[in-house]
This record gives structure tokens, sequence and C-alpha cells, in this order.
């Protein structure tokens, strides 16, 4: 969602990240969403409870969603997102580069952190929001990426009017089938510089 390479999203239960578009082509702004080797999560897991942690019922076990607003929770984001974007590993200081204009929120299943989220406001590449929801492989088809994506979209609505986008890596066939299947359809495909894997821009019907 949005038009921007990696930073955008990646679809599925994962997403990917974002960057600049420019002279019709994108551009990573400042670092493209670089996710490192994948790893089950345990460490700094631990969800502080609070008015603005919210629990997503309804899929037989309660996920808890809080801010990435502390070290803690920024941590836990940045594992989860370098964990299912190989492609795209961010730093500490690139996280809270990001938490500082992007939404950036945690799922928790327990004391483990098993997702995660990014919604972006438009700015002055388009006008459209972008949502983008991870969920770390081993706790997919539970309905986590669903109940992430939804709260994700529901705020990226208050946020514009011109429509949602999302982008998903090519190589992400799970992630591509889950966005195609609410809604989603292609805009274009594009290889940022020095990678080899293109990235599908998607927009939401």
């Amino acid at each position: 969602m949005g038009r921007h390479p990696p930073g955008r999203g990646q679809w599925s239960d994962p997403y990917p990240f974002g960057g600049r578009r420019c002279a019709g082509r994108r551009r990573p702004t400042r670092t493209a969403e670089r996710a490192g080797p994948g790893k089950r999560l345990t460490g700094g897991g631990r969800a502080r409870l609070g008015a603005r942690m919210s629990d997503l019922e309804g899929y037989g076990e309660r996920l808890r969603v809080v801010p990435a607003e502390g070290d803690r929770e920024l941590a836990d984001w940045r594992a989860v997102h370098n964990a299912i974007i190989p492609t795209a590993v961010l730093s500490a200081d690139e996280v809270r580069e990001r938490a500082g204009r992007n939404r950036l929120e945690v799922a928790y299943l327990g004391g483990v952190a098993v997702g995660c989220s990014t919604v972006r406001p438009p700015d002055g590449e388009t006008p459209a929001a972008t949502v983008i929801a991870r969920i770390l492989p081993e706790y997919r088809r539970r309905g986590f990426g669903t109940a992430l994506y939804e709260r994700g979209l529901a705020h990226a609505r208050t946020l514009s009017g011109e429509g949602v986008e999302t982008v998903v890596l090519a190589s992400n066939g799970e992630g591509l089938r889950f966005a195609l299947a609410r809604g989603f359809t292609e805009l274009e495909r594009y290889v940022l510089p020095g990678d080899t894997i293109p990235f599908v821009a998607l927009r939401l019907a």
C-alpha cells in the first residue's frame, strides 16, 4: 500500500517496507526495510498492560497488540520485521525513525511477539495510506494476520480518503494471495537498486 518501495507493505501475514518514488521509479527512503534471519521471539516479548493495549479475539486465541513505543516493543517490532523480510534488514535507529512518522504496533500471543504492523499516512508521493502487517511463519493460518491487517486498515481509512496501498515482495506468494483475496489489485512491479527480487505494488479496489 502506498507507492513506496520496501516500506510499503508485505502481504499475507507478512509485509514489507517504504521508499520514495523518483522519476517514475522507486528508490529507498534512507534504507529499505531489510530483514535478517528468521527466529522465534521470546526475549523482550512481554507486553506491558495498559489502556492503549488491545485484545483481538474471535479467532480461538487472544492476540494482544501494543504500540511500539518503548525500547522493548521497538526491539520486538524490529526482530519480527527482520525475520520476515530477509531482503531488507532495519537497524534500531531506522526503526525509531519510522516510529516517529508511522504507527508501529507489535502483536503478542502470551509473552511471545508473533507479529508487527505499520500504518503509513499519505505523503507527497501518494495520497493513499499504507497498511503493512507481518506474522511470523509458525503463527500464520490462525487468523492473526487478518486481525492485525483489519486493525491497521481501520486506522488507515481515518488518514486518507484516497485509498489504501501495499507492497509485497514478489517471492512472497502467500502474501500476494492474501492481498488479492482481500480485494487488492496489482499496480506495478519494480526492482530496487542492488536487489534482484521485484516488489509488487498493490492498491485496494
